[in-house]
């Protein structure tokens, strides 16, 4: 049986310093609790497809389904099929497809019953021993939050999370993949830690943010470390302030069992937002190692609080009913699932200080909603204006403040906006647009997130994947926003409506304008 470590491929023609060739994890399970999901079918499957198809798994590679579904190995074997005819990024193969079925397995059974885990431990002792899989799994919990302290215990209680000798004296591994939201509260996530380290040490934990597995938040790093232009003006001597924006344009329809109770806040800003915050401000890390850019990220938190009165520098809000373009949409209050009563904000915008010296007096504004005027994520940079000048009212009449504008989704790239002169005889300056687009700038496609997340998991390469401390720390910046709306709940305050294919309720535009600013208009 093969035990290989991970390690890069080799070629012998290749200058041995060159590290840019592809890692390959060594032989291996994945484990998918919950795999009848959207997520698992939409995202999941097809991204391991599409690793198969690049050749980044390993021959010795399974996946295995658990799901309360009363399933033969054949039939989910056709589900997973036809998620990646459907979903998948890259076109499909049936020699790839082949090899990967050969290694696709399934078990059926609730997450509290104890006879499925056994099922689940006699499966993958199959594999290991079919498949050459070593003994190494990895548990990808794609469940609802609750769920997660009762499958981790189950798994403990099973021996699955168990490690053993490999036989070439080194050890077999087991990890645990989450899905935000990491707990409701800081209480609550520091409970949820807590339950998941006394399983899995905390090197064998992945908590996905698979906003970090994309590439323009990976390329934000590259752009601020790799070239020299920017280092000079990425501070408070230049910039104004910073915007961080994450917007759709649905609804809720569907999604009440998940989002009712939880909100914008803790589903996207405590994790997406404040994760791209952190890779904004931080100082540059030593290395790219994991060790050394947690802790960048780690000092960014610590310095960073919620900016006061919350009154005037926090807005939430709730979508109505009403036409979102050519479609007439229903409010929150009438999405099926959701009662007429529900204080669940779909709106979230915070204004953030980060008390350092490269950042102190630059207020960090982050904002996320849905119904809003079109999908887009984006983290802008908006610069000071020039102290001084020569131009007139009339010749600079439509110039506004130089911006950054880094794009996470969906056109990924960069825009710089800066003032040009108008052609003619006159001299009449106005606003253009630099762009970078990474669709148009290299060959390949990007992969997805969760290729790239999945691959890092099966690997043991823990960089792109928040820790205890982050998490915690996230939460304590949040939580006086969350316990403040919680006070206006209970004085019958509750978030202000907003009418479907804007930019928010109104308050969250007084936030800026309190202080002479705007949101951008993505």
């Amino acid at each position: 049986m093969s035990t290989a470590t991970d390690r890069p491929m080799t070629n012998p023609l290749r200058d041995p310093r060159d590290q840019r060739l592809p890692r390959i994890p060594g032989p291996c399970a994945l484990v998918i609790f919950g795999v009848t999901g959207d997520l698992a079918r939409k995202k999941l499957m097809p991204a391991i497809y599409d690793l198969a198809n690049r050749g980044l798994l390993p021959p010795a590679f399974a996946l295995v389904g658990f799901a309360r579904r009363d399933w033969a190995d054949q039939h989910f074997s056709e589900v997973v099929r036809d998620a990646v005819a459907e979903h998948a990024r890259t076109p499909f193969r049936q020699e790839v497809w082949d090899r990967l079925a050969e290694g696709i397995r399934f078990v059926h059974g609730s997450f509290d019953d104890d006879d499925a885990y056994v099922r689940l431990a006699e499966k993958l002792a199959e594999l290991d021993a079919e498949r050459g899989t070593g003994g190494n799994h990895a548990f990808y919990l794609s469940i609802p939050p609750a769920a997660f302290p009762l499958v981790c215990s189950k798994l403990s209680e099973s021996g699955l999370a168990a490690t053993h000798p490999d036989g070439d004296g080194g050890e077999t591994w087991s990890r645990v993949v989450i899905e935000k939201p990491f707990g409701h509260d800081l209480a609550s996530g520091q409970a949820l830690n807590a339950v998941v380290n006394s399983v899995f040490p905390e090197s064998s934990v992945f908590r996905i943010d698979h906003y970090l597995g994309k590439e323009t938040v990976q390329n934000l790093l590259a752009l601020r470390f790799a070239n020299q232009m920017f280092e000079p003006i990425w501070n408070a001597n230049y910039v104004d302030h910073v915007q961080i924006t994450m917007a759709e344009d649905i609804g809720l329809g569907g999604r009440a069992g998940y989002y009712d109770g939880i909100g914008a806040a803790r589903d996207v800003i405590q994790n997406h937002l404040l994760q791209l915050l952190a890779l904004t401000a931080m100082e540059e890390p030593v290395s790219f190692a994991p060790r050394a850019l947690q802790a960048e990220k780690i000092k960014i938190f610590s310095a960073t609080s919620l900016i006061e009165p919350l009154s005037e520098n926090t807005a939430r809000g709730q979508y109505a009913g009403g036409w979102q373009g050519s479609q007439q949409v229903v409010g929150l209050l009438d999405e099926d699932g959701f009662s007429p009563a529900s204080k669940t904000e779909t709106f979230a915008a915070i204004a953030l200080e980060v008390n350092t010296r490269r950042w102190a007096g630059v207020p960090f504004y982050l904002r996320t909603g849905k119904r809003l005027g079109r999908r887009v994520t984006e983290i802008a940079l908006v610069f000071k204006r020039a102290p001084h000048g020569p131009f007139d009212t009339a010749m600079g009449a439509d110039i506004g403040k130089n911006a950054l504008v880094i794009r996470v989704q969906p056109d990924e790239g960069m825009t710089v906006r800066f003032g040009s002169k108008v052609p003619g005889h006159l001299m009449e300056v106005r606003d253009v647009n630099m762009d970078f687009s990474y669709g148009a700038a290299f060959a390949e496609e990007s992969p997805e997130a969760y290729e790239r997340l999945i691959l890092d998991v099966l690997l043991g390469e823990p960089s792109l994947f928040p820790v205890n401390e982050e998490v915690e720390m996230s939460w304590r910046i949040l939580d006086p926003a969350l316990d403040h709306w919680a006070r206006a709940d209970a004085g019958g305050s509750g978030p202000e409506p907003y009418a479907p294919g804007g930019w928010g309720p109104e308050s969250a535009h007084q936030m800026l304008r309190r202080t002479g600013r705007e949101w951008r208009r993505p």
